[in-house]
């Protein structure tokens, strides 16, 4: 497996090769990135080449954020990725990805950018498609894969590469879980032990507001806001819980695939889960 830092030197290892598979990620990786690798892997075939790129992308996170705190665990994390199947690692400098103030940005349209992580954390979606944009640009791979556990997220890239017509196969990778059903994540390891058990709640509480829907309630205001409740009389700050159609995160409708998504903070620890029904 090659490791690149600069643009030019994969640029050169890709050149005349193919087709490529691309699995973007901020590293600290886990066995739910590992999945998406395989994902690529199969996807792509013995013949192709599959490239994953490890870069903490300051565009999307907000002053407040844990940017500086996000782990960084480059060599932990090459060692997976070749364990997996991928050929190229790209692990740029903040200086090789951005040279100079990135004043040209992808503004995802309010209605699917600006609505529920949007909301809460603001500018997050133009951050997360502007380097998006720049990394298809860098590596212009065939297919790429994002995990479904960034719901929006993966909305949000898939209309972007509609609406911008760009030659690239978006494929959906499973949430991936731990036993006892916890959604992996790299924020996990911000928990301590106790924590990580309550944070079961959340995907409880997200599956209770599935079935009551699924149990013919209709209430949908009142139901999301005793979901909020439950969360909160556990010690949680929740943001939101809502249940939503798939297709375009609109109000659910009978007969329609839907999604129940949610992100509260356990502590100082933010997190979120989706589950779809």
């Amino acid at each position: 497996m090659q490791i690149h830092h600069d643009i030019a030197g994969l640029r050169a290892a890709l050149q005349g090769r193919g087709p490529v598979a691309f699995v973007p990620t901020m590293g600290n990786l886990h066995e739910g990135h590992l999945s998406l690798v395989r994902q690529a892997r199969e996807a792509v075939g013995p013949q192709g080449v599959v490239v994953a790129s490890i870069f903490v992308n300051r565009l999307q996170f907000a002053p407040h954020e844990d940017f500086d705190q996000y782990p960084r665990t480059l060599e932990r994390d090459c060692e997976l990725l070749a364990g997996v199947g991928c050929d190229l690692v790209f692990a740029p400098s903040e200086k090789e990805l951005y040279p100079e103030p990135q004043g040209y940005k992808v503004q995802p349209p309010a209605e699917l950018a600006d609505i529920l992580e949007g909301h809460f954390r603001p500018g997050f979606f133009t951050g997360v498609s502007t380097v998006v944009a720049k990394l298809f640009n860098i590596v212009q791979p065939q297919l790429a894969v994002f995990g479904k556990k960034d719901y929006q997220q993966l909305m949000v890239i898939r209309r972007m590469v509609q609406q911008m017509a760009l030659p690239i196969r978006i494929l959906g990778g499973e949430t991936c879980r731990n036993e006892a059903g916890l959604a992996l994540s790299s924020r996990n390891g911000y928990l301590s032990e106790a924590q990580k058990a309550d944070a079961l709640l959340l995907s409880r509480t997200l599956r209770a507001l599935i079935a009551r829907w699924q149990a013919g309630e209709r209430d949908l205001p009142a139901m999301e806001a005793e979901a909020l409740q439950t969360l909160r009389e556990a010690g949680w700050q929740p943001d939101y819980v809502v249940l939503r159609r798939q297709h375009d995160l609109g109000t659910p409708e009978d007969g329609q695939p839907l999604v129940a998504l949610a992100a509260a903070r356990l502590g100082s620890t933010r997190l979120i889960d989706n589950i779809e029904a």
